[in-house]
């Protein structure tokens, strides 16, 4: 790979090195490389390989954390999801969610709320709440069950593609300047007198570990974020309290129509989700104790019973198991401050760390949130690193693929400006723009892609993030995997054995993925 040769021979010390290829660290690398600082990333496996590919798929303020008094989580938040809106309008949009009242006041106390996220959005980019008669709201909702139903309550927030603008922000930060390196593990630091001033990476793919000097190190690796604290100093302890979410995947036959549905309070507490996303419903999620991060977690059988169940008393048909199409599960990096044990009640908000190393750790928050997560992070390495100060500028500046009127096809728009190009590998060879399966969009010409553009190296980078096929449809996914191993050994370089090695390994991770398969731990 030609950048990380780069980065290996490059005598002169990076200005930032980030580790973790997620949300935030994609933010923090984009940042600052914007700013003109010399700016390294290290992702131990693909980019958004984890929770940032695995979330709910939405932009929003948070409607439930005005209930639980985080305002100026909420506030933030929404200022980050009009500039979202504004800087990725390929990937980011504006959905309707419906709240259903089936108690005769909870119209009234949920429309208040609603007015005050309105207030507090003040953005003309999405519409204003409103109350909604019963007939609205079964018009809106077509296959809901409700009864008794005494209206309800609709607001507006954002949708994107989450592993989508992952990718884009990768291609932002070399756009900037930077250099953003996936299957590049960090496996010990560089000291002088106690301060970090490096770090020793794996380069996962040769096997050879080489050293890389750099003025400040930041560590974003979410749920991972105390392991990295400890390789600094084994007597840190552990601030991470993972929470597991899983989502459920079925067909669009279970909840036609535009708007999404959020269930504020289900009778054990939680909060339920049923929102369209490409042809499919997303039913989520769940919020579950996790001892040991890994980054292919596996949802219980408690969670899948629990979505089921409850999509079940929501909707007119009640899905069975064999109905779900795929199960994704994410691990959030929440940040304990006190001793409750339910994870649902530790706050969301973010938290940044200086450790007397100088090592820099930014973690908790969400995808609403990144790029303000980065602006501080990289205002505090300006400080520990003693770089010359440089203002922020992510605020107004489009990351990679804006364009002013994206594709109304939704499986080129997600491309935004590289539209054009995509479409012309796709005609440079017969049969690659026809999908590779008829459950699913994705096409000989968008693997090659992926491996040409968009750095792709493994069968699961591309069903995983630079396609959503394995979230879509796991048998689908499973069933191309042989031709997309093929193109994808073609545009690499590799042989027969590559090819059948990949086959296994994505068989592997597809386990996770489908629901006869999900096993208790």
């Amino acid at each position: 790979m030609e950048q990380l040769q780069k980065a290996r021979e490059d005598a002169e010390p990076f200005d930032v090195i980030v580790i973790g290829g997620g949300a935030t660290g994609l933010g923090c690398a984009f940042d600052a490389s914007s700013r003109g600082y010399r700016t390294l990333l290290l992702e131990q496996s693909d980019f958004a390989k984890g929770t940032s590919s695995r979330s709910t798929k939405l932009i929003h303020g948070g409607v439930r954390y005005l209930k639980q008094g985080q305002v100026s989580l909420v506030f933030h938040a929404l200022r980050e999801r009009k500039r979202l809106l504004k800087n990725a309008p390929h990937l980011v949009s504006t959905r309707s969610f419906i709240i259903p009242s089936t108690r005769w006041w909870e119209k009234f106390y949920y429309g208040l709320g609603l007015k005050l996220y309105d207030l507090m959005g003040h953005s003309d980019d999405f519409a204003r709440s409103e109350w909604l008669s019963t007939t609205c709201v079964r018009n809106a909702l077509p296959t809901l069950q409700a009864n008794p139903l005494y209206g309800g309550n609709r607001y507006y927030d954002g949708q994107f593609d989450d592993a989508r603008l992952a990718i884009n922000l990768m291609q932002s930060i070399y756009e900037q300047g930077g250099i953003a390196l996936n299957y590049a593990k960090v496996t010990s630091f560089i000291k002088e007198n106690g301060r970090i001033q490096g770090v020793y990476a794996l380069d996962c793919e040769s096997g050879e570990t080489f050293p890389i000097h750099a003025g400040v190190v930041i560590n974003a690796t979410g749920v991972f974020t105390d392991r990295i604290r400890q390789m600094d100093d084994p007597g840190h302890k552990p601030v991470i309290r993972p929470s597991q979410g899983v989502h459920i995947v079925l067909e669009r036959s279970f909840f036609p129509g535009d708007s999404a549905l959020l269930v504020p309070k289900t009778a054990d507490g939680r909060v339920l989700f049923a929102i369209p996303w490409y042809n499919r419903v997303l039913i989520g999620t769940t919020d579950s104790p996790v001892e040991t991060p890994v980054l292919e977690p596996t949802a219980l059988e408690e969670e899948i019973e629990f979505l089921l169940d409850h999509a079940g008393r929501y909707l007119t048909r009640a899905p069975s198991r064999s109905d779900i199409k795929s199960i994704f599960t994410g691990l959030r990096p929440l940040v304990s401050r006190g001793k409750s044990k339910k994870t649902q009640h530790i706050s969301r908000n973010h938290t940044l760390l200086t450790d007397p190393s100088g090592l820099i750790t930014i973690t908790g928050g969400k995808w609403t949130t990144y790029r303000k997560m980065a602006e501080e992070t990289i205002d505090r390495a300006i400080r520990v690193g003693k770089l010359p100060p440089q203002k922020c500028k992510t605020a107004d500046l489009p990351i990679h693929g804006w364009c002013h009127s994206p594709a109304d096809d939704p499986h080129y728009r997600f491309y935004g400006s590289d539209e054009k190009f995509v479409r012309a590998l796709a005609g440079s060879r017969q049969g690659w723009t026809e999908p590779l399966h008829p459950h699913l969009t994705c096409r000989p010409c968008d693997v090659a892609w992926a491996a040409r553009n968009e750095m792709a190296r493994t069968v699961d980078d591309v069903l995983s993030r630079r396609s959503r096929s394995l979230l879509l449809d796991v048998n689908a996914a499973l069933n191309i995997t042989p031709i997309v191993a093929t193109i994808l050994a073609e545009e690499l370089g590799h042989g027969r054995s590559w090819i059948q090695q990949q086959i296994e390994e994505f068989q592997e991770i597809a386990g996770h993925y489908q629901p006869n398969r999900n096993e208790k731990r």
